[in-house]
């Protein structure tokens, strides 16, 4: 209920109908996972770099629908930032400015829930440029797969201490770590968590 009022008030401050399918009912059996990579971990200071996001359906990754995209930054990136994500200068000066960039970003997830791994930084990274350009924030359904794998874990593990660390969870499921981080290839890794996870009893 709470959640249907917060939503149609959402809805109401939209300030480009074109984007009113966001608020559209999900398809059934259909989910976006998405991974950005930023400047930094500071969403009101830090900005997206780079955002990859898969389509599932059925418990099926649709490696053919995948989405990459490269975003302009304001500033020229720090080699401090440069060294955690690999991402240069240079690899962004056919990138997309931030707003274009975000509504293609809409248009593929529509109306799917949201699937990630530290999801609630990834949502606030998107409703840092969303918020001001729409006026709404992502009205999609959240689901964060290291809630989903404690909620597995927890009942086996007498102390209630569990490593949410994102290799950690991978190796745990017994599923391939990709040698290069980066936001498609992390979304695709994610993906595969979430649908073990959704799928498996228990671990």
């Amino acid at each position: 209920m709470l959640k249907k009022v917060l939503d149609n008030f959402n809805r109401k401050k939209l300030k480009d109908d074109r984007f009113s399918f966001l608020f559209d009912k999900s398809p059934n059996d259909e989910v976006v996972v998405f991974d950005t990579e930023t400047t930094g971990l500071n969403p009101k200071s830090d900005e997206i770099l780079s955002i990859g996001a898969i389509k599932i359906k059925e418990n099926k990754i649709l490696t053919s629908k995948k989405f990459e995209i490269f975003v302009q930054p304001s500033k020229k990136i720090s080699e401090e930032s440069i060294k955690i994500h690999q991402i240069r200068n240079i690899d962004l000066q056919n990138g997309y400015p931030p707003n274009e960039a975000i509504e293609k970003f809409l248009y593929f997830i529509g109306s799917r829930p949201l699937v990630g791994y530290y999801l609630e930084f990834d949502i606030k990274m998107i409703n840092k440029y969303l918020k001001p350009h729409l006026g709404i924030k992502l009205p999609n359904k959240q689901i964060e797969v290291s809630g989903l794998y404690h909620d597995k874990k927890i009942k086996f593990i007498p102390d209630g201490i569990i490593d949410l660390k994102f290799d950690s969870i991978m190796k745990d499921l017994n599923l391939p770590i990709f040698g290069k981080h980066n936001a498609i290839n992390d979304a695709i890794m994610t993906a595969m968590m979430y649908i073990k996870l959704k799928n498996i009893k228990h671990l």
